[in-house]
């Protein structure tokens, strides 16, 4: 069988495996966001942290409840990572300096898990389990429970109130994501992946000389960072190493935890607004962008021409031989199109065509199908401005699932769609211009202009991957991209939850002949194009300085 070929069976294996589990999931996950009743372990958490579930919560009081929880997850974690020389099973690593426990405390709350350090050579069990591990599950819960917050402003009308945060992120947790990520935890562990807490081992070499190694409970992680679209790894190859990814069925199947739940909130967002059809033109919009990335990829990097591409029947540099290229090509594009940012190849290593692909998918807002929860809420601003422009086209005030997209709705997804792009550009031109960040850059020219742009593209956009090759682990880089982070992360969340109490307080609007029919192919194909061309004329100029000058000169 041919590298392509396989390829091809893969991706095809994966949508199969996507497809079966879209309506059971997605429907399960509607009814947890729509029950009235609270499980007994739930009650015990509601006691232990003083949170009445059945308050509903208006937007302001919602998104006072996620920066509040935020804060203390940034600090607590802060304060583990310093301390964590003097706790049980630290493996003799030290304590973390203030700058670098500043980048990651911000990293794996903001759901990033950028990581400016070498896992296995600075943290320790408690920090990777407690702290870090944690911090995967909370993080991915709160993401869904703004989506979900978003959601009911479309699905109630004549109310401003839009659920209750502590309970939203209390089921999340304990319903979803703690189930699932159990699951496939034994299954990457029958697969070969370890999970223990031993200590450093002496490992031989075949050509002599001798490594060390730490275990870990990598299994657990690796499953909740995949699912959670989290993306922080144990080991510092990530998803490439092969104690956290053995095969490459487990390859495969990261794949699909990574997928699995942002493609199946679309059924979710169809069942909790009435109309499945609704949820079905959202997900036709996602799969169009993903499979048309991956596809994308799969060309640049299988037919880029050159002897040593030929050879190896693709550009396999900085490509695991387990996987090759075909299934290589389908992790970076997933990875990037959600906000995991986990790794089984160095994107740095691609074609330079296809490093740029990597850094679009970020740069698209990460909506195909997008991290969990912040991609469907991401999607739906874009359908809100999708609507708006077709309004415009036809000289007709814009509605969305029966509610009106006045001038304050549209200011607040402008404003939503403004802050990562200005994020990205700002701290990517003071890189540029001042000489310390500058020396961080392994490459120069436009492949060097390219790390830098991909890493503060990653930080803002809340993904994590690398391109390697920038020496991250500066003052500099972990201050500035900590803050991209945590504004790329939160001050979207503002305008998110601002947006569903405004669509919230409205009445509907009964549909006529002249509204805009948003479950047709034609809205999908409206939505795609306004995506697109909003991203590219955002960023056109920053990908002709890096990637797209980089690709064109190979």
């Amino acid at each position: 069988m041919g590298p392509v070929l396989a390829g091809v069976l893969q991706l095809l294996a994966l949508i199969g495996a996507l497809a079966v589990v879209h309506i059971p999931l997605g429907n399960y996950m509607a009814g947890v966001y729509s029950s009235d009743k609270h499980w007994r372990v739930e009650k015990w958490i509601y006691k232990g942290i003083g949170a009445d579930p059945d308050t509903e919560m208006r937007w302001p009081a919602y998104l006072r409840g996620v920066l509040a929880f935020s804060v203390v997850g940034v600090l607590f974690l802060y304060l583990l990572q310093r301390i964590q020389g003097v706790l049980p099973g630290s493996l003799g690593f030290s304590s973390i300096d203030p700058d670098q426990a500043f980048n990651t405390a911000v990293s794996f709350v903001t759901n990033t898990n950028w990581q400016s350090y070498y896992g296995e050579q600075t943290m320790g069990h408690v920090v990777q389990t407690a702290g870090l591990a944690v911090q995967n599950f909370v993080s991915a819960a709160v993401g869904i429970a703004v989506a979900v917050a978003l959601v009911r402003g479309f699905a109630r009308s004549r109310t401003g109130e839009l659920g209750n945060f502590w309970s939203d992120l209390v089921r999340g947790v304990i319903r979803i994501l703690v189930p699932m990520a159990a699951i496939a935890a034994v299954v990457l562990v029958a697969c070969g992946a370890i999970q223990n807490f031993s200590g450093i081992h002496e490992v031989g070499q075949f050509m002599g000389g001798s490594q060390q190694w730490n275990g870990g409970a990598v299994a657990s992680q690796e499953a909740i960072k995949e699912l959670g679209t989290n993306g922080g790894g144990y080991f510092n190859a990530n998803s490439a190493h092969p104690f956290e990814n053995p095969t490459p069925f487990t390859n495969l199947f990261e794949i699909f935890l990574i997928l699995v739940i942002p493609f199946s909130l679309t059924r979710t967002f169809g069942v909790m607004v009435g109309s499945a059809k609704q949820g079905y033109a959202i997900l036709a919009t996602m799969a169009t962008i993903w499979v048309g990335f991956v596809s994308l990829m799969m060309w640049t990097e299988f037919t880029h021409h050159g002897p040593a591409f030929e050879l190896a029947r693709g550009a396999m540099e900085g490509k695991e031989v387990r996987f090759g290229v075909g299934a290589s090509s389908i992790f970076a594009t997933s990875t990037t199109l959600t906000s995991t940012g986990a790794v089984d190849s160095f994107h740095s290593s691609f074609t330079g065509l296809g490093g740029g692909i990597t850094m679009l998918g970020m740069m698209l807002g990460e909506i195909a199908p997008g991290g969990t929860g912040s991609g469907l809420y991401g999607m739906l601003i874009m359908a809100v401005i999708a609507v708006f422009i077709a309004g415009l086209m036809v000289g007709r005030t814009p509605e969305y699932l029966g509610k009106k997209i006045g001038s304050r709705e549209i200011k607040l997804a402008a404003c939503y769609i403004l802050i990562t792009p200005a994020l990205v550009l700002v701290f990517t031109a003071f890189a540029m211009a001042l000489p310390t960040p500058a020396n961080s850059m392994t490459n120069s020219g436009a492949h060097g202009f390219s790390e830098i742009l991909y890493a503060y593209t990653s930080g803002a956009n809340n993904n994590g991957s690398a391109f390697a090759g920038l020496n991250a682990d500066t003052q500099w880089f972990n201050s500035t991209i900590g803050l991209a982070m945590l504004f790329g992360r939160f001050l979207p969340m503002v305008f998110v939850l601002a947006l569903a109490g405004s669509l919230g307080e409205q009445k509907p609007v009964p549909a006529t002949a002249g509204t805009l029919r948003t479950e047709k192919p034609l809205f999908t194909g409206l939505l795609v194009g306004a995506i697109l061309i909003i991203t590219g004329l955002t960023y056109f100029p920053a990908l002709a300085l890096g990637p797209l000058a980089e690709g064109l000169a190979s």
